[in-house]
């Protein structure tokens, strides 16, 4: 017995342990968040959401493609096609860039909202486009005849008007306090499915639409589902304010993936303002290509991280010409606003009406400093071109560029000091041409090195050969700037 019960009581245990351990009670299930419930918010702003229906006669469906942005004509074909499939910018065939850019049989459907008791509706430019006949249908089933107070391609926003008083308003919010991760809500008409409600979050703010002539709108990125009909539509915020205008989606389809774009209302309200009191929306323009910085450019620029506004080009007369920005600098602050990526720029710039005085702050040869611009309105008259050279004998080179020298009347036709610059001949390199060098251009520099003679030219490129990099600043008749090719 007594060699029994050791050996018992070590099994009991040992049988015992793990069956208590599996039997024990689990731990208390972490408690449900609860989700939000929007019933009262669409109870609350679904009646101040309308329906948009736009007959567009086909001449006019035509022009309206023709006036809407089109691709780079020296933009690959391949990379064509693919914008053309997966974007349809205006004026190509394939799914629509925004949910509605192509109308079919001859009307467009989308969505809009009112702003105003007295008949004022906000909608998208790409709705009404090229329409002689807009009708607008409230919730409760009246149908109203608008008229186009005006539309603004570039923000892709119309005001509309209707005959109408006591209308139901959307409240408009601030957009800039939108975060990622905030619940946001749409109420629009896709597929003709009037007052459908899609939800959501805020997915990034401040976006660069795949839209070239839409650089001035930071796009609301958000995962709602946005569809064909959904644009012009509202987005809301959960205290029923709107926040954007619901516009374009990214789509390998043409339908929705997850990632939809809404024009921040501040930006429209801007629009809307100007839309009353003129009829049409002007912006303020600096006259700067620009791109990102690049890492391999941080010691030549003096710079610590890839931030800012690189100026490839400077617009000839423009306002950043005038006040002495230059290419090669990058712009870090606007106004005191810090400039994170190119794509910052043009909203910040486009946002302020010609005559405004601003601050621009550069990088230039590892120093900062602040100019003072007076933007200029966008749309810019062309500089005259320069006056005919001297006919002499053209110096070849290795990369495919026959110059000239400039005269004193030439170099004051481009606005040129004295020993700045040569003059293109004649384009003979592959490269350079793809690059878009043309005869009239005049080279100021030759990587680091400034030519204003023929002999300069040439001692600046005798070593260069097939595999180099080559980077010229260039004038030409609109603007000065980097031009980048590899020799082949």
């Amino acid at each position: 017995m007594k060699s029994l019960f050791p050996r018992a009581l070590l099994l009991a245990l040992a049988l015992a342990s793990p069956v208590l351990m599996a039997q024990a009670p689990a731990a208390e299930p972490a408690p449900m968040v609860n989700l939000p419930d929007f019933t009262r918010l669409v109870e609350a702003t679904g009646p101040a959401v309308v329906n948009i229906e736009a007959s567009i006669p086909r001449t006019a469906r035509g022009a309206a493609a023709q006036s809407g942005p089109q691709l780079p004509e020296d933009m690959p074909e391949e990379l064509q096609e693919y914008f053309r499939r997966h974007f349809g910018l205006p004026g190509m065939p394939g799914p629509p860039g925004g949910p509605d850019r192509a109308p079919r049989r001859g009307t467009s459907q989308g969505s809009g909202f009112v702003i105003s008791a007295d008949g004022y509706v906000l909608t998208n430019h790409h709705v009404v486009n090229g329409a002689d006949r807009i009708i607008v249908r409230l919730s409760d089933r009246r149908e109203f005849e608008a008229t186009l107070v005006g539309s603004d391609p570039l923000s892709d926003v119309a005001l509309l008007k209707v005959g109408a008083r006591g209308l139901p308003v959307l409240r408009v919010g601030d957009s800039r306090r939108l975060k990622p991760g905030q619940w946001v809500l749409a109420i629009g008409s896709p597929f003709g499915f009037e007052h459908s409600v899609t939800a959501g979050v805020v997915s990034g703010v401040g976006r660069r639409s795949a839209d070239p002539s839409q650089q001035y709108v930071p796009f609301i990125q958000t995962d709602v589902a946005i569809n064909r009909g959904n644009s012009g539509g509202p987005l809301l915020n959960t205290r029923g304010e709107v926040v954007g205008i619901n516009s374009q989606i990214f789509s390998n389809s043409g339908g929705y993936m997850g990632v939809s774009f809404a024009i921040p209302i501040e930006v429209a309200m801007n629009a809307v303002r100007q839309l009353r009191e003129t009829g049409r929306v002007e912006r303020g323009q600096l006259g700067v290509r620009i791109r990102d910085v690049s890492r391999d450019q941080l010691a030549e620029l003096g710079l610590d991280r890839p931030a800012g506004a690189f100026v490839d080009g400077v617009e000839n007369g423009s306002a950043a010409a005038r006040a002495g920005i230059r290419p090669g600098d990058v712009i870090t602050a606007f106004n005191g606003r810090e400039i994170g990526g190119s794509s910052e720029l043009p909203p910040i710039v486009g946002a302020l009406p010609p005559g405004t005085r601003a601050t621009v702050t550069v990088q230039r040869d590892g120093k900062p400093r602040e100019i003072v611009v007076t933007l200029m309105a966008l749309a810019m008259a062309q500089a005259p071109a320069p006056a005919d050279a001297p006919a002499q004998a053209p110096a070849a080179n290795p990369i495919g560029l026959e110059v000239e020298a400039l005269d004193a009347a030439a170099r004051s036709a481009m606005g040129l000091q004295a020993g700045e610059g040569v003059l293109v001949a004649r384009v003979s390199g592959l490269a350079a041409r793809q690059a878009g060098l043309s005869p009239g251009d005049v080279v100021l520099r030759v990587g680091r090195r400034d030519v204003g003679s023929v002999a300069d030219f040439r001692a600046a490129t005798q070593d260069l050969k097939a595999g180099d990099e080559v980077r010229l600043l260039v004038r030409n008749a609109r603007s000065t700037g980097f031009v980048s090719f590899v020799l082949r």
